[in-house]
């Protein structure tokens, strides 16, 4: 059985020095392939460096490259050509991580939404998917999206947490969705328990957005609290429960699903 984590963020400091070995233990769990994800320049360029440092073959670690929404105001006139000079080396696989955050509002609105269509607009033009992150701001997102969707090749709402019309209307636009820890979250994520099922095959993906969400189902809890692509393991079986499918069944097809959206080479046996 093979999954891949489409949001990991090894870059993050709680990593630091311990690359080698999560990945050891991410592999051994059945965690074959892993995307990084970038959310800053330099960050984006971290993730890339640990793809080429820690996957000299080529065929584990991807990336992503662009700034998150939280870090809009870092925006300059040199951000798209760095973003861009990034989106063309063959580890980076998608734009992002970009896209709205008005639970927190880090950085002004409107800057958030114009630094989301450089990112769009960047994707158009390389042909490349979009991780997009989106908390308290659907409505806006899809009014944004709309007017790109028809030039885009993909693009996935990572780390879903939202309600069932937010949902419908992303499947709408034809996206896709990433599903995360926060569903085996017993204080705040069991609305998605019911709306797992509504998410056609060849659209769902999983995810660990580690070292944060941690599985609370995970047993034993890590001491240190902190999230890894091994656990993603309790995500596939939250989700296999509430879609009433086995975990063979939906480890096969989210796979495949993020082999495809990435274009990831297939190491099967």
């Amino acid at each position: 059985m093979q999954l891949i984590d489409i949001g990991v963020n090894l870059t993050n400091p709680s990593f630091a020095d311990k690359h080698q070995a999560v990945l050891e233990r991410a592999y051994e769990a059945g965690v074959c392939q892993l995307v990084l994800t970038g959310t800053s320049i330099e960050g984006s360029e971290q993730a890339l460096e640990l793809c080429q440092h820690l996957d000299e073959d080529g065929q584990r670690l991807f990336s992503t490259a662009g700034i998150h929404p939280h870090s809009a105001s870092d925006w300059t006139a040199d951000s798209a050509r760095h973003l861009k000079d990034l989106l063309k080396q063959d580890r980076v696989r998608a734009v992002g991580e970009c896209g709205l955050d008005f639970n927190r509002d880090f950085s002004p609105r409107p800057q958030q939404e114009k630094v989301l269509e450089e990112h769009l607009a960047l994707a158009v033009e390389l042909q490349l998917p979009v991780f997009l992150h989106e908390r308290d701001a659907d409505q806006r997102l899809l009014e944004i999206l709309r007017d790109f969707r028809d030039r885009l090749p993909a693009a996935v709402v990572h780390c879903f947490t939202g309600e069932k019309k937010a949902l419908f209307s992303y499947l709408d636009l034809d996206l896709h969705i990433g599903i995360t820890g926060w569903i085996c979250d017993e204080r705040r994520g069991t609305h998605l328990h019911p709306l797992v099922r509504e998410i056609p095959r060849g659209r769902l993906m999983l995810e660990s957005d580690a070292p944060y969400l941690l599985p609370r189902t995970l047993r034993p809890k890590p001491k240190n609290g902190r999230n890894e692509p091994a656990y993603l393991t309790d995500v596939l079986r939250e989700v296999a429960l509430h879609r009433g499918e086995t975990q063979e069944d939906l480890a096969a097809h989210s796979t495949a699903c993020a082999r495809a959206f990435f274009g990831l080479p297939d190491i099967s046996d």
